[in-house]
């Protein structure tokens, strides 16, 4: 069963909901889309209880949300600042755990509503824990479908549960096609803004630092997903986690450029309407309509003057500019696990372009190269989460193997 399948089955048989608090839980609290979530959550405290606030290693941050918003449980991802934690805490009556095995816990213990947003391949085992609760599971955490599209969304089905994404694109596709069946729906476009070197040249391109990757022109965003909009690789990933929400093929799926980032997503019917969903760029907007869903929420956010505006634009995506997009969409095609070893592979060029291991353009490279060098990995077929996290950390080594190859390459430190 399709996202959009389970939402036009719930819509239909939607009563009022309870008046009861409703109670959340926040995986990745400490970053970018957990602070804005809570930041909803924190406008309206009587309609809400915190179960489990979850964080990396921001240990002061993860203790502030904790005591302010009353959580029941705090987690941090490193073991190794558990004492930090712990001592933090200590006579607030809030519960502290740590590591891999207190993340899953926390995100199965039971919620009306859990935000799952852990970044990377290391929020798939959380994510699916709290979708195996079978209630409302808000999905920011893409690489779950990248990594496991086919395993995460069979447990969606077994376990019943009503999958939101939070991706401003998927929630916009959510919306515009919600009531309408599949066979009427021709193509879907997402759009990107383009990111900071949208009109930069490969040559300019060449010397590009993190620092200036981490300014997107229009969204505030944790420093991967910033780097992945910057080389479109997000938008690839995006492409991929459409595929599996909405069970569309890969040539139904499009991407434009639109820098203004006000149009999300459009949609064209078979007969030759063009519908599409418009937003200022807020993050609070798509987690606002899956937190209140079925209903809507007020959200402060900048409300949209079109006049104001006075022009949208748009253009193809330059697949040779920003080749990202043309080896994600080729491991979309690829099938088997070309897609998990795409995410490890870019997660491991992410952390190298950081580290100033390799440049901006070879982040892209790294990647192509590790698809095409681990061609037994991507022929596998994953039957389990167990056997997607082994083609993932067989990936990572392959990926790490060839960093070697690249001019800019260097030791550590």
């Amino acid at each position: 069963m399709t996202v959009l399948t389970k939402l036009r089955s719930l819509n239909a048989s939607a009563s009022v909901p309870a008046k009861r608090p409703r109670r959340i839980s926040v995986l990745g609290a400490t970053g970018s889309i957990g602070e804005s979530t809570l930041d909803l959550i924190g406008r309206d405290p009587a309609s809400f209880e915190v179960v489990a606030l979850t964080g990396g290693r921001n240990v002061a941050r993860l203790v502030e949300l904790a005591v302010r918003h009353r959580a029941e449980l705090a987690v941090i991802a490193d073991e190794a600042h558990y004492a930090e934690l712990r001592e933090a805490l200590a006579g607030t009556g809030i519960e502290v755990a740590a590591g891999r095995g207190a993340l899953v816990e926390a995100a199965g213990r039971p919620a009306d509503w859990v935000m799952a947003a852990i970044v990377g391949a290391a929020g798939l085992e959380p994510t699916l824990a709290a979708v195996r609760q079978g209630t409302v599971t808000a999905l920011a955490n893409k690489e779950c479908l990248v990594s496991a599209g086919t395993i995460f969304m069979a447990e969606v089905a077994r376990h019943k549960t009503t999958l939101l994404p939070v991706d401003s694109e998927h929630c916009a596709a959510l919306q515009v096609m919600a009531g309408t069946p599949s066979e009427g729906i021709e193509r879907v476009c997402l759009t990107a803004s383009g990111g900071p070197f949208r009109s930069w040249s490969l040559a300019e391109m060449a010397d590009v630092q993190p620092e200036q990757a981490l300014k997107h022109p229009n969204w505030s965003m944790g420093p991967k997903v910033t780097l992945d909009s910057a080389t479109l690789m997000n938008k690839g990933l995006e492409l991929i986690e459409a595929h599996h929400l909405f069970s569309l093929s890969a040539d139904q799926l499009d991407v434009l450029i639109h820098p203004q980032s006000i149009v999300h997503c459009l949609v064209s019917y078979r007969d030759g309407s063009v519908l599409a969903q418009l937003s200022c760029p807020d993050m609070r907007t798509p987690i606002a309509y899956s937190l209140a869903w079925p209903e809507r929420m007020h959200v402060p956010n900048e409300r949209l003057d079109l006049a104001k505006l006075g022009a949208l634009t748009f253009a193809a995506p330059d697949e040779v500019r920003f080749p990202a997009l043309r080896v994600a969409k080729a491991a979309l095609a690829a099938g088997g696990s070309a897609t998990t070893v795409l995410n490890a592979a870019n997660e491991v060029a992410v952390e190298a372009f950081f580290a100033r291991i390799i440049k901006f353009l070879e982040i892209a490279s790294l990647v192509e190269a590790t698809l095409d060098a681990a061609s037994d990995l991507v022929s596998l077929k994953a039957a389990s989460v167990e056997d997607v996290l082994a083609i993932d950390a067989a990936a990572r080594a392959r990926a790490k193997s060839l960093l070697g190859r690249f001019a800019s390459a260097r030791p550590a430190g």
